[in-house]
Formats: structure tokens, sequence, C-alpha cells
């Protein structure tokens, strides 16, 4: 018979463990979609999670390595002009409709709803985006981390992930840099960060569950693209966004057809 004492050492070591899961879990920071920066410029109606441009709350300054993500909607015939990014990740995920990318490298192309565009601004790229289709909008996602690195040559890939979206599952869509395995950068999505980019396209009633790619990530943001699901004892509705802090998993469950977006980032060097 093992001694008492040692019998209540291992009901504390349980204790703290299952008390520590529990305050991990807790570490939770909720963004209801009214409450987003707005402008309505007449050409682009644009919604901002964290502070950009005109729009500065000291509270919503980034979340970890997550710096910017702008929903914008811009209308036919209109766009951004040449403008520049420096030492930046800029991921653009449209939602409906297409944009043109133009950019000093004599690059030129559209993508469009079910594709991805990631670009790494490094040493400094002045491109621009404008919806072509006169005769609808244009809306997409703009999302912004900060690199792991600086000053590397400007790059950019545009690529379908219509593919790589599995349903009911969480499909990852862009991976870190991968220094070790170069040949891993060649099969897929990459940014200059240990940053992870997943879709989860969920039927009503399905449930995922996540864990963190990396146990020192400073967490992970979901952002709610269409539907509603339940997060962390949170109702999450459209465009709604949380991020999850200290918790090494947890789970989502949909309460009706829904699509969302995760992001996985490291604290800020």
């Amino acid at each position: 018979m093992k001694d008492p004492i040692y019998n209540l050492y291992i009901i504390f070591c349980v204790y703290d463990n299952y008390a520590h899961k529990i305050k991990k879990t807790m570490k939770t920071i909720l963004h209801k979609a009214e409450s987003r920066g707005f402008f309505d410029h007449g050409w682009l109606k644009t919604h901002h999670t964290f502070s950009f441009a005109d729009y500065y709350n000291p509270q919503r300054i980034n979340f970890g390595a997550l710096r910017v993500l702008n929903d914008d909607r811009i209308e036919g015939g209109t766009g951004f002009d040449l403008h520049p990014h420096k030492n930046m990740e800029v991921i653009s995920i449209p939602l409906k409709g297409d944009l043109e990318h133009q950019d000093n490298l004599k690059h030129k192309d559209t993508i469009k709803e079910g594709e991805i565009q990631v670009m790494s601004a490094g040493t400094g790229i002045m491109h621009s985006e404008y919806n072509r289709n006169d005769d609808r909008p244009s809306e997409f996602l703009q999302i912004w981390v900060v690199p792991a690195v600086e000053n590397v040559e400007p790059r950019y890939v545009n690529a379908p992930i219509e593919k790589l979206i599995v349903p009911n599952q969480i499909s990852p869509i862009v991976y870190p840099y991968s220094a070790h395995h170069p040949e891993e950068n060649e099969k897929r999505l990459w940014i200059y960060q240990r940053a992870w980019f997943s879709i989860a396209k969920l039927d009503k009633g399905k449930k995922v569950h996540y864990r963190l790619y990396n146990a020192d990530s400073f967490g992970v943001y979901l952002f709610v693209i269409n539907g509603a699901i339940d997060a962390e004892s949170y109702a999450l509705e459209k465009r709604d966004g949380i991020g999850i802090g200290d918790a090494e998993e947890f789970d989502i469950t949909a309460r009706e057809d829904s699509t969302v977006l995760l992001i996985e980032v490291p604290p800020v060097e």
C-alpha cells in the first residue's frame, strides 16, 4: 500500500494539472462583428478588427504576430491605387468576386473566390488591388502577419485553396517557412513566420477539435466568415472573432453551416 503522503501528492498533481488546463482555456478575447472599426469611403467599405489607418484602439493593436485583419468590400471598377508594403506577410483571401493585383515587379494577376494570395513584402514592394468588374462588388479579407525575418526578397504566390479544404475538418492552407526541409516549401503555401492558417468548412451540428501546431504559440485567432459556431463556450456569429490563448486545444461546434478561418501565431518578438 502506498504511503498516504504519496497518495496526497498524486492527488495534488492531478488537481494542479486539471486546474492548469482550466486556467489556460479561459484566456480569450472576444471581438463581436459590430465592435470593429468601420469606414465607408464610397468605393470602399472596410471593417478593421485591429487598429489600422484612421481606426485606433489601444486595446486592439494585435494578437501576437497577427497585426491586421481587414474585411473589405470594393465597389465595381474601383480599388486601391499603387501603395507600398515592407517587412510584412500579407495574405489576401477573396470571399466574393475578383481582385486584380499589379506590382512594381511586373506581375499582374487576378485572384478569385476559392483562391488565396500570399505575399512576403520583405525589402519593399509597390502594388495595387482593383475590382475590374464594373457590375458587381468584390469582397476579401486582407491579413497582415509580422514576419520572423526582415528584408527578404519580395515574393508572392497565388493559388487555389478549394481542393485543400476538406468538409467538416480543420484544413491547413498556409504553413511556416521550413529552413530545415526546403523541399516542403515547394509543396505548400508558406510565410516567413511560425504561423498556420486553416479553414474549417462545417455542416450544421458538426464538431471539430483544434490542437496547437506549436506549443509555444501565442494563440489562435478564429474569424467566422459565415455561419454561427460555439467556441470556448462563446457563441459566435458571422464576422465575429475570438482570440484563444494559453490553450493547447479546443473544440468548435457549428450551430449552422459555417466557414471559419483559424490563424495560429507566435508572440511578437
